[in-house]
């Protein structure tokens, strides 16, 4: 009976045992269940983005049509500082000056401060992307507790002061809508980028 006991016994720690090695076992998976799930998320609002952006700037693939509503270039064509480029920016500065903003208090995405082009070696130039320009200062005071701004989950880039393109402190987002980053849709530089078909002045 004794020996009996002894068993039932043992028998019992050892499912304790297994039970308690479990739970770590199941937070585990619940944590990588809940990460897919975020990432899934926000793959889901990156595509979105990408598609309003877009749909908000494919009037604007010839130039013309960006100058006609008050897009003009400026700073010259943004080389990288170590490979690639921005390419060339077309500034609508009344929306730098007063940035459209959603009902939620996000920038407008269908409302581009920039439309970027690439210059091609037969003088034309190819639409491959749009940029969303904040000033800091306007904006941190508006919203003293919020930090960088956040269009659809993509956190804004900082820009501190002085810069090269000679601008206050500014936060930035790239999106390369027309033409794919392979370091992603939304940094700032493009490796596949390039100023070399470009006349002019060259940042």
């Amino acid at each position: 009976m004794k020996l009996h006991g002894m068993r039932l016994q043992f028998v019992s720690i050892s499912l304790i045992v297994v039970a308690i090695g479990a739970r770590p076992l199941q937070a585990q998976s619940d944590h990588m269940h809940q990460l897919a799930t975020e990432s899934k998320s926000l793959t889901q609002a990156q595509g979105a983005l990408l598609q309003i952006v877009k749909s908000s700037t494919v009037r604007f693939k010839g130039v013309s049509a960006a100058e006609a509503e008050g897009y003009h270039l400026a700073f010259g064509c943004v080389t990288g500082p170590d490979a690639g480029a921005m390419g060339l920016h077309y500034v609508k500065m009344p929306l730098v000056v007063d940035p459209p903003m959603m009902p939620n208090g996000e920038p407008d995405p269908t409302q581009p401060q920039i439309v970027i082009y690439e210059p091609l070696p037969d003088g034309g130039l190819h639409l491959i992307g749009a940029d969303y320009l904040i000033l800091a200062d306007p904006w941190e005071k508006a919203h003293p507790l919020q930090g960088a701004p956040q269009m659809m989950g993509q956190l804004f880039h900082y820009f501190e002061a002085p810069n090269r393109f000679g601008l206050p402190a500014f936060y930035t987002l790239h999106v390369w809508a027309w033409k794919e980053n392979p370091n992603g849709a939304f940094v700032n530089w493009h490796p596949n980028v390039s100023c070399a078909s470009f006349s002019g002045q060259t940042q």
